[in-house]
């Protein structure tokens, strides 16, 4: 099966006629666009434009996963994720992201980095795309954390992760899709 052949885009897809830029941030940007339907009629669609970001499950020679627990303001909770962090503005290379927010957070770097896929968290209003990647090899060493980054990083065995999913003691969308996709890589 051909994902967005020609065929699909030309029934589907939706043609921007204009932009209003709505809200303009230091990560997002809100945008609100007049569209035009496959069917020729015109709609509205407010999109958050993202720079994109990455997600890394690193896993020691032990079988663990190296996870944070780190406070989330929009949920007002701690949850348990994989190191991950944004893209830097004008940034093109996701591995290098990737490597850079590894060591930042949890002090480890990688001999192994393995490419895992592209995560889309919430396609219909945000273009966000997370790039996600299989670490090993790891050596510990000192974090970096950002001066407003405070979070813990704890070794938890692999498959208690994946019991940890199962019981939804793991919201994050981007921490079940890589580790669920590692499991069937490995």
């Amino acid at each position: 099966m051909e994902i967005n052949s020609i065929k699909e885009m030309e029934t589907l897809a939706e043609k921007k006629l204009s932009r209003e830029e709505i809200f303009s941030g230091v990560i997002v940007h809100l945008v609100k666009d007049t569209v035009k339907l496959p069917n020729g009629a015109k709609s509205t669609r407010e999109v958050i434009l993202h720079n994109g970001a990455v997600c890394v499950v690193p896993i020691t020679d032990k079988n663990e996963i190296i996870m944070e627990r780190q406070f989330r303001y929009p949920f007002n909770e701690v949850i348990w994720e994989i190191p991950a962090g944004k893209l830097d503005k004008g940034e093109t290379d996701p591995l290098l992201a990737a490597k850079r927010e590894l060591t930042e957070e949890t002090g480890y770097t990688a001999k192994n980095f393995i490419y895992i896929g592209t995560y889309y968290p919430s396609p219909a209003i945000l273009s966000e795309k997370i790039h996600m990647y299989i670490a090993t090899g790891l050596t510990p060493g000192e974090r970096k954390l950002d001066e407003d980054e405070f979070l813990d990083v704890v070794k938890v065995p692999f498959n208690e992760v994946i019991e940890m999913i199962k019981k939804n003691e793991i919201p994050d969308g981007k921490t079940q899709a890589a580790i669920l996709k590692a499991k069937l890589f490995l």
